[in-house]
């Protein structure tokens, strides 16, 4: 058995046992009358959770100068703004037809199930708190998000979108400067290796933070959030596995059988994503994974960065399954060019902010307000929005895989 295929057994091991754990301690300290959570579980699971924060934290102590030293040395190699716009033009058309499948799937999937008519649940007031912020759901707040003020900032800050674009800037500038760039490139060409380097050493604490994460949720949640919310989670994840098809399938166009190599590339970071409900966590495996499989480095560099901003098909699936359900919930007949509508605002209000805490509640908030739905809605969801946002982090992965695999197939850019 290799390295890599003992690292994802102890994940999933990690997995399971945690869920029992959970499963436990649920158990032991069950929730109040009005639901609340046990304060001797609470302070319990403050401290398992240190396991999954230390994790994520070393994770994204990576990312950033991951994302700049390889995208800058991939932009160079690609040797003119020509070959940039060219990719970035093929990258940004895969995007936008994977983001409005995902869409329209969701679209489709709620109006088959009418989960919310189905479910009957108890409704909050129309006029409700939610505690999400819509501030950066302007036009303005969106666009002048991608733009950083400072690098530096933008580094500290994790904000993906905002590295791509100095990066874009600096890997163009650095081979306009011919030979006297050349040593900038190695160097962080170096500086490349160095944090995949450190990636190996991170992810050998990845099971036990998998193993925090699912104590947490199942013995905060417990098992009966099941029974209450069986019916969404389940058509949800339904939804999702033919996403899932769906994408495989035009991997399979792509690369023929060797898609059966690519799933058991990504399988790694597939299990990391899910069981911490992040994308993020999973990003640096993920690019290893797929230089692994065969795609060149300068392609997975430039593609995949893009990906987490632009290319998030389980959130987008998400979001409208969501916001239909919430409109079908208060008995709000949404009419056909309505719904249409709402999926091409949702297509334009979700790109770029990624950086916004809880990215895909602020995008359905804004969109809700919108279309005259109650915004109180988001309270039936979020008890189990992280339930959720595993299988849209799994999801996240699997589109950005099969993104930079297509990219690459069309720049001949793909070892077999």
């Amino acid at each position: 058995m290799t390295k890599s295929n003992k690292l994802t057994l102890w994940i999933f091991v990690a997995l399971i046992i945690g869920v029992l754990t959970g499963v436990l301690l649920n158990g032991s300290y069950p929730p109040g009358a009005d639901g609340s959570v046990d304060p001797a579980l609470v302070g319990i699971l403050d401290n398992v959770t240190i396991l999954t924060d230390i994790f994520l934290r070393l994770i994204k102590m990576i990312i950033a100068p991951l994302v700049f030293s390889t995208l800058v040395v991939g932009v160079a190699k690609l040797g003119d703004i020509k070959a940039v716009g060219r990719i970035g033009g093929k990258t940004m058309l895969w995007f936008i037809s994977a983001s409005f499948v995902s869409l329209l799937l969701g679209c489709l999937l709620v109006n088959l199930f009418q989960p919310g008519t189905m479910m009957q649940l108890e409704l909050p007031p129309a006029d409700a708190a939610t505690g999400i912020d819509k501030a950066a759901m302007t036009l303005k707040g969106v666009i002048t998000h991608i733009f950083p003020k400072s690098v530096i900032e933008a580094m500290a800050g994790n904000e993906i979108l905002q590295i791509v674009v100095f990066s874009l800037f600096f890997g163009v500038a650095t081979a306009a400067l011919g030979e006297k760039g050349e040593v900038i490139i190695k160097g962080l060409d170096a500086v490349g290796h160095v944090m995949l380097k450190i990636t190996g050493y991170v992810m050998n604490f990845a099971p036990l933070a998998v193993f925090s994460a699912m104590t947490a949720v199942v013995a905060k949640k417990g098992l009966g959030v099941l029974v209450t919310y069986g019916v969404f989670i389940g058509e949800f994840y339904f939804g999702l596995l033919l996403l899932w098809l769906l994408l495989l399938f035009a991997a399979y166009l792509l690369v023929g059988r060797r898609v059966k190599t690519l799933v058991s590339r990504i399988k790694e970071p597939l299990l990391l994503a899910f069981s911490t409900a992040s994308s993020e966590a999973a990003f640096p495996k993920t690019l290893e994974e797929l230089e692994r499989f065969g795609c060149k480095n300068r392609i997975v560099s430039f593609v995949l960065p893009l990906g987490y901003s632009f290319n998030l098909d389980g959130s987008m699936m998400y979001m409208t399954f969501a916001s239909l359900f919430i409109a079908q919930s208060y008995g709000i007949n949404m009419s056909f060019d309505q719904q249409i509508t709402m999926l091409l605002v949702l297509m334009i209000t979700s790109k770029g902010i990624a950086g916004v805490p809880r990215a895909s509640l602020v995008v359905i908030a804004g969109t809700l307000s919108s279309f005259q739905i109650p915004e109180a809605g988001l309270l039936l969801l979020l008890g189990i929005d992280h339930l959720l946002d595993m299988g849209r982090s799994a999801t996240n992965v699997v589109g950005n895989a099969v993104a930079t695999v297509a990219v690459s197939k069309w720049e001949k850019s793909l070892d077999h």
